[in-house]
């Protein structure tokens, strides 16, 4: 071999690009002190831990993201802590740079087994584990079994871990964590020590995000954070879910994390743009507040997106009036609108919030979208003209005409005009006077499924074991008060009843027509004719029957 070769600069080769861990992943709280949210838990922990009264089993529940594997890593680590010098003993404040604690938030310590119960839920997964149970930990203070998503388990399984969780040794500690503790069985609940960790309110929430994206180096606008706390609903891994997403949005410029691009981001409508849409509503300018909805829908917002929000905005000053919290990150330009919009009654804020539910409701379910939508706006644009029921009773009292439009002016009515029909007292004057009125639709229901107990004045009881509509009783209520002036109250009541008035003219006209066929001439016609059939006949009043 030359040395010439032997002389030859060899390259370094560069070192491996390490992968990029998500944000979820890489500020997963590492002390219980970088835990958001969960003051109760952590302080009832540590005086557990000070006293030496912990628990044998511990069962951590709450909605996704809220902390509830991190919480069970943080427990073990807390309980096989043994300080920087090693001669340390469990802490509310583990050190983190001891062999366990790393090995712990490394996921490699062999004491600390986390089982995913989704796809270990046999009844042979627990006899596997309950027979290692029994050994002791091979180098920490306690054997550790982190059991994520425990609802999934199998009722045989469930039923094979009692007594282990019942009684374990000494050296072993169980973390229960579900999202749905109601599957759980209550002979499984009984035996462990339950934390409830809650929603992370939406002010915590972006003040993390704030220190994450400083440590990122990226800037973001407090308002955008804002945006992304409320669209995480509570939950920490969610929300850096969506941060981590803003980030990437923002591109290579360097443009950083803004508000309008996590709307666009997120299909959320400009709030400064749902103000003046709600301000529109309340003017009941029509047009107008249809012009402003298609221009959220033209740049992508979803019309649900669109009530939801102004729901928000209805909600918020209902909040204001009442003198509550404001809620954190509300701009100047919204103080002042909700300060103005607070003068709004009570009663006129209940009514925009059912209606704009009724509407948000419609709209999820519709299959035109937007024109729902434009629908549920115009409904409230007409309802905001209108005075709400207790200012119009104040007017009336005080003889006040509310305002409307002019109308002719009326004539002096007739006689008939001011006769009120007499109180029915059969079925059938019912039935007609219905149909005199023009309520032919209730008049066929009455006709057809009312099977009549009792009737007497101003009370009518039916029978319920024939099927009728819902509001029937209601509606059939409201249109004898209309009709006779009176009230009336319709009962639905337990037995067969009368039958209904078409079943009575069924009878009626079977029983006429045994009648026919058995006279004399029809038997005669027969007789000669044997094919024939009788097609109808005449009644004694002159009507033609089938």
């Amino acid at each position: 071999m030359s040395d010439s070769f032997l002389a030859l600069d060899i390259p370094e080769q560069p070192a491996a690009a390490q992968p990029y861990r998500v944000l979820a992943r890489k500020y997963r709280p590492q002390t219980f002190s970088q835990l958001i949210g969960q003051d109760a838990m952590v302080t009832t922990l540590g005086n557990a831990i000070k006293r030496g009264r912990l628990a044998h089993a511990f069962l951590l529940t709450g909605v996704r993201g809220v902390g509830k594997t991190s919480t069970a890593r943080l427990i073990a680590k807390a309980l096989n802590c043994i300080g920087p010098d090693g001669q340390g003993g469990p802490t509310i404040d583990p050190c983190g740079v001891c062999e366990p604690c790393r090995a712990i938030a490394e996921g490699r310590h062999i004491d600390v087994i986390e089982i995913d119960a989704a796809s270990n839920n046999g009844v042979d997964s627990v006899r596997e584990m309950t027979e290692a149970v029994r050994y002791a930990a091979v180098s920490a203070r306690f054997k550790i079994y982190i059991i994520d998503e425990v609802h999934m388990m199998s009722t045989p399984a469930f039923n094979a871990l009692l007594k282990t969780l019942e009684e374990p040794p000494a050296h072993v500690k169980f973390l229960l964590a579900t999202t749905e503790v109601h599957k759980v069985p209550v002979t499984v609940l009984s035996r462990c020590q339950r934390f409830d960790l809650r929603r992370i309110p939406a002010d915590l929430l972006a003040g993390h995000f704030a220190h994450v994206v400083e440590a990122e180096g990226v800037e973001a606008e407090p308002e955008a954070l804002q945006l992304i706390a409320r669209a995480a609903e509570g939950s920490a891994r969610d929300g850096l879910s969506i941060l981590d997403q803003a980030i990437a949005h923002g591109g290579l410029e360097g443009e950083g994390v803004r508000a309008d691009a996590v709307r666009q981001m997120l299909g959320l409508s400009d709030r400064g743009a749902i103000r003046a849409l709600f301000d529109l509503l309340l003017k009941a300018d029509a047009a107008g507040a249809l012009r402003a909805l298609r221009a959220q829908y033209d740049l992508g917002v979803d019309p649900a997106s669109v009530l939801r929000t102004l729901l928000e905005t209805v909600h918020a000053v209902t909040i204001v009036k009442v003198g509550g919290d404001r809620g954190p990150g509300q701009s100047a330009e919204e103080r002042a609108a909700f300060d103005a919009w607070s003068a709004l009654s009570f009663p006129m804020l209940h009514r925009l919030w059912q209606l704009l539910l009724k509407g948000h409701e419609e709209v999820s379910r519709a299959a035109l979208p937007i024109e729902a939508c434009e629908m549920a706006l115009l409904r409230i644009v007409h309802a905001s003209s209108l005075p709400d029921p207790g200012t119009l009773a104040k007017q009336l009292a005080a003889g006040q005409v509310p305002a409307m439009a002019p109308a002719a002016a009326p004539t002096a009515p007739s006689a008939a005009e001011v006769a009120v029909d007499p109180v029915p007292e059969t079925m059938e004057q019912v039935a007609n006077l219905l149909a005199k009125h023009g309520r032919h639709s209730l008049e066929a229901q009455f006709r057809n499924c009312a099977r009549m107990i009792r009737l007497e004045p101003n009370l009518i009881e039916l029978s319920g074991s024939r099927p009728l509509p819902a509001d029937f009783a209601r509606d059939l209520e409201n249109a004898l008060k209309g009709i006779t002036g009176s009230h009336w109250r319709v009962l639905i009541g337990e037995g067969a009843g009368a039958p209904t008035l078409r079943e009575q003219e069924t009878a009626k006209a079977e029983s006429e027509r045994e009648q026919v066929l058995k006279s004399p001439l029809v038997q005669a016609a027969l007789a000669a004719f044997p094919d024939a059939t009788l097609d109808h006949w005449q009644r004694s009043d002159g009507s033609i029957a089938r």
